[in-house]
């Protein structure tokens, strides 16, 4: 059942009583729930995993995968947050004044979330923020409501108090509802193209305002890299989770000198994926969630094909029920082209072949796009030269589509803005307040 404007205005009304109560418990009573929401999911792990198979059609290992993950993400959270929370003395002016930085709860703010890595993308979001005493509407994606739902039904039996994390439930237009309602702060994650709209919206009104968005990621494979380890490894950042994740590899240049062997074990790699039913443990590839990607995948393959390029496997929707698209290889491609331009979120990936570093650096600059690249080489030197240069909140040496706990995730351009993960991305959801304390 989909939210009303009259049902969030009575969980924002909760919230908002809630929240001071929350904020003034001990942070070791939110430390305690949050690490029993954690052991819930690793005691659920299995029942967790397959309803998310069964509504978004993410392979059911990776699903798994994505679950026993999240555990890493808490316990980082759980480590940090007394340190991230604590109060600096950051100057003693002679004997007579203290100035001291304090850090304080945003209040309610409203997570609407995605639904290819619903547990990843909401625990980045909602356990940091209720550990530094926020209360949190959430709003999951309509395409993993199941999930959202598991998801507030764990937190509820793992002590967070009625009206601290509320459920919103449905489409579209129910976050717009949400977004209109009296809260304190937005995390979103999504497209470019409704973070531009929440942006407008929320802009005037002064609040504190995050978005994680979409990415059209490049890697560059150099001319001494390791051709078959390389591969393999671009091959899985390519299509794993069918290509639907923000960090995906989403676009390859490869040194002119070893672009011919580098295709073809590329190609074979990806022709040895399993396609099939995500609830089968074999199955590397499912089918997409959203119906309409299928028609985003194709004009993309279509208009490349149109400018010249060549498709050496896949191009289109397999003939099986459900939203299968063939795992999709294209080459002799050029930025005139969709596929190299264009956010995918889909089994389809185009090489480009560069002549040297200065041409692949231009190559992987040109996107309207900042969240990572990476760089394939023997040489660290050389690959962080690269890295340096480029706008993206994450480079990866000889690795990609890799998310730590440690490190900030960040995006320049129309990836977004703000940060989660870290201990930046604990403290975005609290406001600093300057203290100057001068002894009577």
């Amino acid at each position: 059942m989909s939210d009303t404007p009259e049902t969030i205005a009575q969980k924002l009304t909760e919230a908002r009583r809630a929240q001071p109560l929350w904020q003034n418990v001990s942070g070791k009573i939110r430390k305690e729930a949050i690490g029993r929401f954690g052991s819930l999911l690793r005691e659920n792990t299995e029942a967790l995993a397959r309803t998310l198979s069964e509504e978004t059609g993410k392979p059911i290992v990776q699903a798994r995968a994505e679950i026993k993950a999240t555990d890493g993400r808490i316990a980082f959270f759980l480590e940090h947050i007394d340190d991230a929370m604590q109060p600096q003395i950051v100057s003693r002016a002679g004997d007579s004044i203290e100035e001291q930085i304090i850090r304080e709860p945003l209040g309610v703010i409203a997570n609407i979330s995605a639904w290819n890595y619903p547990y990843f993308i909401g625990t980045n979001v909602f356990v940091p923020a209720l550990l530094t005493g926020n209360a949190v509407l959430y709003k999951p994606s309509e395409f993993a409501s199941m999930t959202g739902q598991k998801i507030a039904q764990l937190l509820q039996q793992s002590g967070v108090p009625a009206g601290i994390f509320s459920l919103i439930e449905g489409e579209g237009d129910v976050g717009a509802k949400l977004l209109e309602s009296e809260i304190d702060a937005v995390f979103f994650t999504g497209s470019y193209t409704t973070g531009k709209k929440i942006a407008a919206t929320i802009g005037p009104r002064m609040i504190k305002m995050q978005l994680e968005l979409g990415g059209k990621d490049p890697a560059y494979v150099r001319e001494d890299a390791d051709v078959e380890a390389t591969a393999c490894a671009l091959a899985e950042g390519a299509f794993y989770n069918a290509g639907q994740s923000c960090c995906s590899v989403e676009r390859i240049y490869v040194h002119a000198r070893i672009a011919d062997p580098f295709v073809a074990r590329f190609v074979q790699e990806v022709e040895s994926y399993v396609i099939g039913n995500p609830l089968d443990d074999k199955t590397f590839i499912g089918p997409l969630t959203r119906p309409s990607q299928i028609d985003v995948l194709q004009n993309q393959v279509d208009d490349a094909k149109s400018k010249g390029a060549r498709v050496l496997c896949g191009g289109s929707r397999l003939a099986r029920q459900g939203n299968y698209f063939a795992p999709t290889v294209v080459t002799n491609t050029n930025h005139q082209m969709l596929i190299m331009r264009e956010e995918s979120f889909g089994p389809v990936i185009g090489i480009q072949v560069a002549q040297d570093d200065d041409e692949a650096l231009q190559m992987m600059q040109d996107t309207e796009y900042g969240l990572t690249a990476s760089v394939y080489s023997r040489s660290r030197e050389q690959s962080e030269k690269i890295l340096r240069q480029l706008k993206v909140g994450t480079g990866y040496w000889n690795c990609c589509d890799r998310v730590s706990p440690r490190l900030p995730w960040t995006g320049r351009k129309h990836s977004g803005i703000g940060t989660t993960l870290s201990i930046e991305g604990i403290r975005t959801f609290t406001e600093p307040k300057a203290l100057h304390l001068r002894k009577a």
